[in-house]
């Protein structure tokens, strides 16, 4: 096979795989069983597709060889309940329904990120049975061994068999708290890949790629929820600007250094169509919010031309929704812009026994002391704000600032 071959290899197990896993989590009522079964099917796709060509439904193919080998290995589990194989054996639902493959999606999607779970085990899963990375690759992308993710998804999957998690989507009274779940364990994994907490990249490009995807697929099967479109709005907005966070030597630039011209256009006009069209369904919440936020930024051609007055009543209208300390960081690092550094400061300083741990508080506090010379304390925050990540790039970057602040004189 052609290294084009293997590249549509690659592209469609990806596309295919949260289908297979759903349909056969949906048969069989066993997520063991599933993801076995649709890694031999894909193994087997690997086996002959090179040869014999692509056949005329990839997915179609997948999902049915993954039911007959399912079947197969619970015909020759003689000491397990026969009562599964002979529901998988009488199941007349065909995958080919767009209706009931985005309903498997959506029940797995929901079950991956239930509440019951640890947010920890609800993004093992995620990336485990939606996004089809193996153990290797999701404990390689949160740094940590290949053992204790095993053990943090078997845990998780036989939390979900012990208390009976339902496979369903939920009622809708129940929306709203188990829609924050998915969104939440989704924007994680892009967070954790934006700025990576350990190790010595800034940017981990493959948890960024799987969270837009991700999104992508909650926003197709979910399109009448504004959340779910202001988030994938949010995180195309957010990874338009990736090839301008880092140096060619893997340096961290903050956005007002960022040469905008290495921004992504497509991306940026794709997130501002999202945008506009939550902002006409009138229920704005905290992802359409971040959103708008994002594209303020997107629209603006150098940081002094920022509309920060915009951004402002944008963040007001998110401190009513949700007033965290994290929200009115932000908006008071906005603040900062347009009634100037000391008045941001003075609300940074309000915050600061809520924030005493969160190190990107420290990172702004650093920054707005270095404007108006406060050299000394600059160079506290910024020690403070090392201290605080286990980064080794972004501690070296924050050290260069340190190193870079005048000397204060008696």
């Amino acid at each position: 096979m052609s290294p084009r071959g293997h590249t549509d290899l690659a592209r469609i197990f990806r596309e295919e795989w949260a289908q297979t896993v759903a349909t056969l989590v949906g048969v069989f009522d066993d997520l063991d069983i599933a993801e076995d079964a649709a890694q031999e099917a894909f193994a087997a796709a690997a086996r002959l597709w090179p040869d014999r060509g692509l056949p005329p439904n990839p997915g179609g193919w997948l999902t049915t060889t993954a039911r007959r080998r399912a079947i197969d290995r619970l015909r020759r589990e003689a000491t397990r309940d026969d009562r599964h194989a002979q529901a998988a054996l009488l199941h007349q639902q065909t995958a080919s329904a767009d209706e009931a493959m985005g309903d498997d999606r959506l029940r797995l999607i929901f079950t991956c990120c239930h509440p019951a779970l640890s947010m920890e085990a609800r993004v093992a899963l995620t990336l485990r049975l939606l996004g089809g990375l193996t153990t290797s690759e999701i404990a390689r992308a949160f740094l940590v061994s290949h053992a204790a993710m095993e053990q943090r998804i078997v845990r998780a999957k036989r939390k979900i068999r012990a208390n009976g998690l339902p496979y369903r989507i939920p009622e809708d009274h129940e929306l709203p708290g188990r829609l924050r779940s998915v969104l939440a364990v989704i924007y994680l994994v892009f967070n954790e890949g934006y700025l990576a907490t350990s190790g010595d990249e800034v940017i981990r490009t493959e948890l960024c790629d799987e969270a837009v995807r991700l999104a992508r697929m909650l926003a197709r099967l979910m399109p009448d929820e504004p959340e779910a479109l202001g988030l994938l709005a949010l995180l195309l907005l957010t990874e338009a600007r990736r090839d301008a966070r880092t140096s060619p030597a893997g340096e961290q630039i903050l956005l007002p250094e960022q040469d905008r011209t290495a921004w992504n256009p497509t991306l940026i006009r794709e997130g501002h169509g999202l945008v506009r069209s939550c902002l006409q369904r009138g229920r704005p919440g905290p992802y359409q919010l971040q959103a708008a936020i994002s594209a303020v930024h997107c629209d603006a051609p150098s940081m002094d031309e920022t509309d920060w007055e915009q951004i402002i009543t944008l963040y007001d209208q998110w401190v009513a929704i949700a007033p965290t300390p994290v929200v009115r960081l932000n908006r008071a690092i906005a603040i900062a812009e347009v009634e100037g550094v000391p008045v941001g400061l003075e609300l940074l300083d309000d915050l600061g026994a809520e924030l005493a741990g969160h190190q990107p508080f420290h990172v702004a506090r650093a920054d707005l002391l270095r404007r108006v010379g406060r050299n000394g304390e600059a160079a506290a925050a910024y020690d403070r704000a090392a201290a605080l990540t286990d980064n080794l790039t972004v501690r070296r970057f924050l050290d260069r600032r340190r190193r870079e602040l005048p000397h204060e004189t008696p």
